[in-house]
């Protein structure tokens, strides 16, 4: 039995194998937020890294029993947000530097898209297939939770894409170039996991607000990994005979 779940003679399955896995991810880094706010830093950075470990066993355990799910994928993806919204809150109190606090909760989010479109633009560029949409049973539950995605995160995964696209065409940028494995290392290695070892890092150094100024500067990393990949993407000049 899961620690913490209420005892029963008979558990509900769907609770038992998809609810009560991802609210344990999220109390966790609900708890980590609180620790952060009272100064208890290196219970907070080794709960965080303890969160990533097991939020990773998760889901590669879910891959290799075949229950991956859309309604699995949209809880993580939401609950990840609510969590990291505490955490950020939680740093805000913590360093009395809301507005701060604010910009860094928005790039944070930002990286994380990032991440997101340009691997599928990667995809797109040379011809592969995007990764399948679980299919799910239509429910209100997962009409809720598609909708709440929206909202949260199309926004922002649209105009992602209508940049990339808009300097691709107006530039004539090489798409092979442009969305290849460089750029892509470029913010894949500033994913959820790597954020919050980091966040644990300068917790362990007591440096909540360094943290945040370390996300504040990842806007910065973005623009010169545009202007990086931009130079890189122009086509050479071709010379007539």
């Amino acid at each position: 039995m899961v620690p913490g779940a209420k005892a029963r003679p008979v558990q509900e399955f769907l609770s038992v194998l998809l609810f009560r896995p991802l609210a344990h991810l999220l109390v966790r880094l609900l708890l980590a937020a609180w620790l952060l706010y009272r100064g208890e830093d290196l219970w907070a950075a080794l709960l965080l890294q303890l969160k990533t470990v097991l939020d990773n066993a998760d889901g590669q355990l879910a891959r290799l029993r075949g229950e991956v799910s859309a309604l699995g994928r949209y809880l993580d993806t939401e609950m990840d947000f609510l969590g990291n919204l505490a955490l950020f809150v939680a740093l805000a109190l913590r360093t009395g530097e809301g507005e701060k606090a604010l910009l860094a909760f928005l790039v944070f989010t930002l990286v994380q898209s990032f991440d997101f479109n340009l691997e599928r633009l990667y995809r797109e560029a040379r011809g592969l297939p995007l990764p399948e949409e679980p299919q799910d049973p239509e429910t209100p539950l997962l009409r809720l939770l598609r909708g709440l995605y929206a909202l949260l995160f199309l926004p922002q995964d649209r105009a992602i894409r209508a940049l990339e696209l808009f300097l691709k065409r107006r530039l004539g940028l090489d798409p092979l170039r442009f969305w290849d494995e460089g750029a892509l290392a470029g913010v894949v290695n500033l994913g959820l996991s790597t954020q919050l070892f980091f966040l644990g890092v300068f917790l362990l150094f007591h440096q909540p607000g360094a943290y945040l100024t370390f996300v504040l500067l990842q806007a910065l990393y973005l623009g010169l990994g545009y202007v990086w990949r931009i130079v890189r993407s122009i086509p050479s000049p071709r010379w007539g005979p």
